[in-house]
C-alpha cells in the first residue's frame, strides 16, 4: 500500500470516514430498531398461515403464501381448503416479525431494497392492502433513499479531502526540490565563479608570457588576411580548382532541388494540416462513424447472402477510408505529434485491428462473419464523437481522470473478496446441500465458486436469498444457527454501501474538479486573449510609429522641403589596421608564398615552430 499513492489516498480517505460512517450506521441501527417495534406491533404472527387440505392436512400449494382466514386478505380458492396456522412462514420461517431480531433482519432487507416488494405481497395477503404500503414505502423512502445514501456523501466528502491533501503534499515535495534545487545551483555558480577567476589568473600570466615571446621574435597582431586558418581549409585550397568547383556546383543543385522538394512537402503539410481540422473533415468523420454502425449494427442471425456480402464490402471500403484519415494525421502532424494524444493512439490501435482482422477473414483464419475480438473492436469507433462533444468529452476525461484510483479500489476490492471467500468456504463448505431436490449455484464449495458468491452478495443480486441458504445449512431460524447472517450482513455492508460508493466518490469528485479546472482555463483562455489584443494594438502603434519614420526619412533622404536632413549616427573610432610590413617575418605564411608542393610547405612550417 505504501507503494500505491492513489491506493494510500482510496484507504486514508475509508479510514477517516470510519467516525462519521460509525455515525451514520447509529442512526441506520436507530431506524431499523423503531420500524421493527412498529412492525412487531402491527404483523406479529400474521405469516404462519397458509391454505391447507381439509381432509389430508397436507399443504395446498407447492409455493405456499400466507392467506386470510377472514376479512381483506387472501382467502383460500381452492376446493376443500381452508386457512391454517400451523406453517413456519415464508423462506423457512426466516421472514417475519415474531420478534426483535427477526424484525430487524426483514427491516434490513427492505432497506437494502432487495426482496421488500415480495414481503409486502406477503403481508396484503396475511391482512389486506389498507396498512402494509404505507409501512413498506416509508421504509423503503426514508431508510434507503435518504440514510443510505449519507454514507456516498460521507465518503465522497472524505475522498476529495483526502485527495487535496495528498496535491498539497505533492506540491510540497515539489518546493522542496525546487529550493534544494536552487541551492545547489548556487553552490554550483559559486563554484563556477572561482574556477574563472582562477582561470582569469592563469590567462593574464600566459597573456604576458605570449607578449614577452611576440616581442622576442618580432612578430605583431595584425596580418594581411587574418592571420591563422585551419589546415583542412589549406588542404581545400591547394585541391584542384575544376574538381573543387564541380564539385561545389553539384552540391548547390543538390540543395536547391532538396529545398524545392522540403518547400513544396511543407506547403503540402500545411494544407493536409487546415483539411483536417475543418468543420466539414469533422462531419465528415462522423458520418463515415455512423455508417460504420449502422453496417455493424445490421447484422442479424439467418440474414441473407446479398447483405453479407454487402456488409464485407461496406466494411472494407470503411476501412480504407479510416486508414486514410490516419494517414493523412500522421502525415500533417508528424508521427511524434500525432502519438502524443492518446485520442490518436486509441485511433491507431482500432484501424491497426480492423486491418488485422480483414487480413485473418482474408486468409481464412477466423469466418467472415461470427463473434470475434477484433470485430468488436471496430464498434469503439463511435467514441470519436467524444472529441468535439464537449459534454460528452468532460465525462470520458473525469472516467480518465479516476483510473488509477479506480483500479486502485479495485485491488483493494480484490482482496477483501479473497477474505470473505476464505472465511465463506470455512463456514459454509459442502454445506449448502441440505435440500437434495434443487441444486444450488451459489456456494461456498470451491474457491471460485466462492469468490462469485461474495461478488454475488457485494451487488446486491439476491442477496438474501444466499443469506437464507446459509441460515438453513446450519438448521434452520433457531437461536445458535441465526448468527451466521452476521457474515452476510457484513459482507454486505461493507462491499456494497462502503467500497462500491467509493466508485461513485471517486467519479463524484473527478466530475467537480473537473468543472472547476474548466472554469478556470476559460478564465486564463480570456485572460490571455485579453492581453492579445492590448499586445496587438501596441504593436498596431509601433508599426504606424515606425512607418512614420520610415516615412519621413525617405523624405529627407530625396531633399523634399520641409524636412531637416538626417543626422549620421555616431559610431565609435575605428580601429585603423596596419598592413603587414614587408620585411615582416609572416610572409612564410601568406597564400602568395605558398608552394605547390604540400610537403615542402609542411616542412617548412615545422621548422618555423621548431624554432620557438
Amino acid at each position: 500500500v505504501s507503494g500505491v499513492p492513489s491506493l494510500q489516498i482510496v484507504l486514508n480517505s475509508i479510514m477517516k470516514a470510519m467516525v462519521p460512517l460509525l455515525h451514520i450506521g447509529m442512526l441506520v441501527m436507530f431506524v431499523i430498531i423503531i420500524y421493527a417495534i412498529i412492525g412487531l406491533e402491527l404483523f406479529i404472527g400474521r405469516m404462519h398461515k397458509t391454505c391447507y387440505d381439509i381432509s389430508t392436512g397436507v399443504m395446498v400449494e407447492d409455493d405456499p403464501s400466507p392467506c386470510n382466514f377472514a376479512g381483506d386478505g387472501r382467502q383460500c380458492s381452492v376446493n376443500g381448503s381452508e386457512c391454517r396456522g400451523r406453517w413456519e412462514g415464508p423462506n423457512g420461517g426466516i421472514t417475519n416479525f415474531d420478534n426483535i431480531f427477526f424484525a430487524m433482519l426483514t427491516v434490513f432487507q427492505c432497506i437494502t431494497m432487495e426482496g421488500w416488494t415480495e414481503v409486502l405481497y406477503w403481508m396484503n395477503d396475511a391482512i389486506g392492502y389498507d396498512i402494509p404500503w404505507i409501512y413498506f414505502v416509508s421504509l423503503v423512502i426514508f431508510g434507503s433513499f435518504f440514510i443510505i445514501n449519507l454514507v456516498l456523501g460521507v465518503l465522497s466528502g472524505e475522498f476529495s479531502k483526502e485527495r487535496e491533501k495528498a496535491v498539497a503534499r505533492g506540491e510540497l515535495q515539489k518546493a522542496q526540490e525546487s529550493k534544494q534545487m536552487e541551492e545547489d545551483m548556487i553552490g554550483y555558480m559559486d563554484w563556477l565563479i572561482e574556477a574563472e577567476d582562477v582561470d582569469e589568473e592563469g590567462n593574464k600570466r600566459a597573456a604576458i608570457a605570449k607578449k614577452k615571446m611576440m616581442k622576442k621574435f618580432g612578430w605583431y597582431k595584425h596580418s594581411e588576411d587574418g592571420g591563422e586558418s585551419d589546415s583542412d581549409d589549406d588542404i581545400a585550397y591547394l585541391d584542384d580548382d575544376s574538381g573543387f568547383c564541380a564539385s561545389l556546383m553539384a552540391k548547390m543543385m543538390a540543395n536547391s532541388f532538396c529545398d524545392q522538394l522540403c518547400q513544396l512537402n511543407h506547403s503540402f503539410r500545411k494544407n493536409c494540416r487546415v483539411a483536417v481540422k475543418t468543420t466539414n473533415f469533422y462531419w465528415l468523420v462522423l458520418l463515415l462513424v455512423f455508417l460504420n454502425t449502422v453496417a455493424s449494427a445490421s447484422e442479424h442471425y439467418g440474414q441473407p447472402k446479398w447483405l453479407t456480402e454487402m456488409q464485407e464490402r461496406a466494411n472494407k471500403i470503411l476501412l480504407l477510408l479510416f486508414t486514410l484519415e490516419m494517414l493523412m494525421k500522421m502525415y500533417a502532424f508528424g508521427l511524434q505529434i500525432y502519438f502524443m494524444a492518446l485520442f490518436n493512439r486509441f485511433d491507431c490501435f482500432v484501424v491497426c485491428g480492423g486491418i488485422l482482422e480483414t487480413l485473418l477473414v482474408e486468409l481464412d483464419v477466423i469466418p467472415p462473419i461470427g463473434i470475434s475480438v477484433l470485430r468488436c473492436i471496430r464498434l469503439l469507433r463511435i467514441f470519436k464523437m467524444t472529441r468535439h462533444w464537449a459534454a460528452l468529452s468532460d465525462l470520458v476525461t473525469s472516467l480518465l481522470n479516476s483510473m488509477k484510483a479506480i483500479c486502485s479500489l479495485l485491488l483493494l476490492l480484490f482482496l477483501f473478496l479473497i477474505i470473505f471467500a476464505l472465511l465463506g468456504m470455512q463456514l459454509f463448505g459442502g454445506k449448502f446441500n441440505f435440500d437434495e431436490t434443487q441444486m444450488k449455484r451459489s456456494t461456498f464449495d470451491s474457491f471460485p465458486q466462492a469468490l462469485l458468491t461474495c461478488f454475488q452478495i457485494l451487488t446486491g443480486e439476491d442477496w438474501n436469498a444466499v443469506m437464507y441458504d446459509g441460515i438453513m445449512a446450519y438448521g434452520g431460524p433457531i437461536f445458535p444457527n441465526m448468527v451466521v447472517c452476521i457474515y452476510f450482513v457484513i459482507l454486505f455492508v461493507c462491499g456494497n454501501y462502503i467500497l462500491l460508493n467509493v466508485f461513485l466518490a471517486i467519479a463524484v469528485d473527478n466530475l467537480a474538479s473537473g468543472g472547476g479546472k474548466k472554469k478556470v482555463e476559460e478564465k486564463k483562455e480570456e485572460e490571455e486573449e485579453w492581453d492579445e489584443d492590448e499586445e496587438k494594438e501596441n504593436e498596431d502603434e509601433g508599426n504606424e510609429e515606425d512607418d512614420w519614420q520610415e516615412n519621413e526619412e525617405l523624405r529627407a533622404i530625396e531633399g523634399l522641403e520641409g524636412v531637416a536632413p538626417l543626422k549620421p549616427e555616431f559610431s565609435g573610432p575605428k580601429e585603423k589596421i596596419v598592413p603587414i610590413p614587408d620585411g615582416s617575418s609572416f610572409f612564410i605564411l601568406g597564400k602568395k608564398n605558398w608552394c605547390s608542393d604540400t610537403q615542402i610547405t609542411f616542412s617548412l612550417r615545422c621548422l618555423l615552430w621548431r624554432s620557438f
